[in-house]
């Protein structure tokens, strides 16, 4: 007959015990390494303590590190005040060999009977606001979505796929499957509040250009302008994206019809892109004779940042004309050109289009003929390999921390 053998789990007391024994240390040599009284140790060793506080707790594992994370996990078994379990929660979560341990803090947290689900829902939303690292925060907030659907509660659900989606997005490798998950929340749009909801259309909008989906871009444009009454920079960018939506969809006429609404929205930005989007869709309407002479002027009269999105125009133009005097004119000037910190998507593919550019000129000229014959290289592939480089590079000096699509045309 087989004996069922329970193996019993460490407590904190059993770890001080071994840690003393080891150590070979008294309760005063103890109370000096810890900070903890002698009589509280000794308490806690015998098991005596009902309710541990947690900075005694603290100051022991911290003197036990090699024990730190199994001291902590005890403590969990043992603890329901909700306000201790969130001090653990903090303790846990700015400690980075502690992340671990995260997931079951907050199980305990949302678990607990003391506080309504809702209460505790809003502490820890509010509690992972503040926290630092992206990768825990979508932990907690996928947490608290996984809580709010077991529960019934599609308000945190809402937000927290929310700023769940607004962390994800700024993923450049991920953004196709980001915005599929940004499409999740159309279905909980109505338990957000009028803020959350400008932020998602507007974010969304911007988000839909960089992955060239143009209808969905104008759709949900057309979604967010009327919450939006003020001309916040974000909803006169998304405004602006919304028309090179247009422009790619070869909408001219609602491209014009739309930059008329612009023009006459109150912020900085507007003056600038305006005119840049006006030469631009000349261009893309072959009205060249209109088109040259405007972006010609604006290359040198815009900010720094915009000067690749005309020079890329002019190029393309230059290119369709055969125009190989104007197009090395603007190559020579590549360097006044090129975005010294590549925020988007949209300024990284540009940076790449430039890049695509020179490789044709240089083998329309012959600077390349030779080498390009002895490794049978067709034109196509050199100019995509010069495109590649271009977004390649251009990837490894990206350090940005903004999100995606906001640059100052509002092109992605």
């Amino acid at each position: 007959m087989m004996v069922e053998v329970r193996i019993r789990r460490k407590t904190i007391s059993d770890f001080i015990f071994q840690f003393r024994k080891e150590k070979n240390l008294t309760y005063s040599q103890l109370e000096k390494l810890t900070g903890v009284s002698r009589s509280v140790l000794n308490r806690i060793e015998r098991g005596e303590t009902k309710r541990l506080e947690f900075k005694n707790l603290k100051a022991i594992a911290t003197a036990l590190p090699a024990h730190y994370s199994e001291i902590i996990e005890c403590y969990l078994e043992e603890e329901n005040r909700i306000n201790t379990l969130f001090e653990v929660l903090e303790e846990v979560a700015t400690c980075e060999e502690c992340f671990l341990l995260v997931p079951k803090v907050t199980a305990r947290i949302l678990e607990s009977h003391t506080v309504e689900t809702e209460e505790s829902l809003q502490r820890l939303f509010d509690f992972t606001r503040t926290v630092n690292n992206d990768s825990l925060k979508v932990s907690l907030y996928t947490l608290i979505i996984k809580y709010s659907r077991e529960r019934g509660v599609p308000h945190y659900v809402a937000k927290g796929l929310l700023q769940k989606y607004l962390i994800e997005r700024n993923d450049f490798n991920k953004l196709e499957e980001s915005f599929q998950s940004g499409q999740e929340i159309l279905h909980y749009t109505s338990f957000l509040s009028r803020e959350e909801k400008i932020t998602y259309y507007f974010r969304m909008v911007l988000h839909a250009y960089n992955i060239k989906k143009f209808k969905e871009c104008i759709q949900l444009c057309e979604e967010g302008l009327p919450l939006e009454k003020e001309d916040t920079e974000l909803k006169v960018r998304a405004f602006l994206t919304m028309i090179n939506s247009y422009s790619q969809l070869k909408d001219y006429d609602a491209v014009e019809k739309h930059l008329d609404t612009f023009e006459n929205m109150k912020n900085d930005f507007v003056i600038e892109s305006a005119k840049i989007t006006r030469a631009l869709t000349k261009a893309r309407k072959k009205e060249f004779d209109i088109a040259i002479p405007l972006l010609k002027k604006y290359l040198d009269e815009v900010s720094s940042d915009n000067k690749i999105h005309i020079a890329d125009e002019l190029l393309e133009i230059y290119f369709q004309l055969g125009d190989f005097k104007s197009i090395a004119e603007i190559l020579e000037r590549e360097g006044e050109f090129l975005p010294k910190q590549p925020l988007t998507p949209h300024k990284l593919a540009c940076i790449g289009k430039l890049h695509r550019y020179k490789g044709y000129y240089q083998l329309s000229i012959g600077l390349l003929g030779e080498q390009v014959k002895s490794k049978k290289i067709t034109a196509d592939n050199l100019a995509e390999m010069f495109h590649e480089v271009g977004l390649i590079a251009s990837r490894l000096n990206h350090q940005s921390d903004q999100l995606i699509g906001e640059n100052v045309t509002g092109r992605g």
